[in-house]
């Protein structure tokens, strides 16, 4: 059993910082290098939709309205998201993609569509049904564990 605890804990710490590094990797070469992959998750939380509210994405984030605040006036420096408020309560912040915005989501799906997409070609359909499943649980018991930390 604990050869088994060490194998997962290496797998999971190996596959996290890898994927870290293809992205990092991808942006610094791509056509948004001047987004770090911290940014361009918020790019992803705000999404192609119309606007969102800031206290929504930041909840998808699991940061702070007061943290998101510094990355949108960042983004915003760069041309990616634009800030606006509701008229009937001035309070709410709303944050949307500009047009350059919206091509670096599109761009970022289309990166982890191809990177999932050709990583599933290697397994047969009975691995791709198991593997689908152990994340489905590994997703679930995380989601627990961050909620219970709150």
């Amino acid at each position: 059993m604990q050869k088994d605890v060490s194998i997962v804990n290496e797998l999971l710490v190996k596959i996290f910082n890898e994927i870290l590094q293809i992205e990092e990797k991808t942006l610094k070469n791509g056509h948004f290098s001047d987004l770090s992959v911290r940014e361009m998750h918020t790019v992803e939380a705000i999404g192609r939709k119309e606007k969102r509210m800031m206290s929504e994405v930041a909840q998808d984030l699991g940061i702070t309205v007061g943290t998101l605040t510094t990355a949108i006036n960042r983004l915003i420096k760069k041309g990616y998201v634009e800030r606006s408020r509701i008229e009937e309560d001035r309070r709410v912040v709303l944050v949307e993609l500009t047009k350059k915005g919206k091509i670096a989501h599109r761009l970022h799906e289309r990166f982890h569509s191809e990177m999932v997409r050709s990583m599933l070609d290697t397994l047969l359909d009975e691995e791709k049904e198991i593997l689908i499943s152990s994340l489905g649980k590994l997703n679930s018991y995380f989601k627990e564990k961050c909620e219970s930390i709150k």
